[in-house]
């Protein structure tokens, strides 16, 4: 069954901040998402999870909002890290030419391994 609402989740990796996002993200979801993401980013500090395994739909301001995102991270020098599998959310991604701006992970586990201190290893 295809979901088609959006769908917005507070969605933590162990210690770090994030959001999860299902559904689809286009202009009609737009502010809806960019207030989410405000929200966290405003909230938390360090590295922030963005995951999208569960998102089916992304278009161009989806991607904005993503850059938007990764920005006011950088501002901070924090880290945005995506969660988004193979398939057609990522490949947008790497068709847009983004997916090398963005620090992008197949998996959370994958996602919480890489963002395990240093010294905890």
């Amino acid at each position: 069954m295809r979901r088609t609402q959006l769908e917005i989740h507070k969605a933590p990796l162990g210690e770090v901040p994030g959001v999860r996002l299902a559904g689809e993200v286009d202009i009609a979801v737009g502010k809806e998402v960019e207030a989410a993401l405000d929200d966290g980013i405003r909230t938390s500090a360090g590295a922030f999870v963005l995951d999208l395994c569960e998102l089916e739909f992304l278009d161009s301001s989806g991607v904005s909002l993503l850059m938007r995102a990764r920005a006011l991270l950088g501002r901070e020098e924090r880290e945005l890290v995506v969660v988004c599998p193979a398939g057609p959310v990522r490949r947008i991604f790497e068709v847009s030419g983004v997916i090398d701006l963005l620090t992008v992970f197949p998996t959370r586990d994958a996602a919480a391994a890489a963002l395990v201190p240093a010294d905890c290893s």
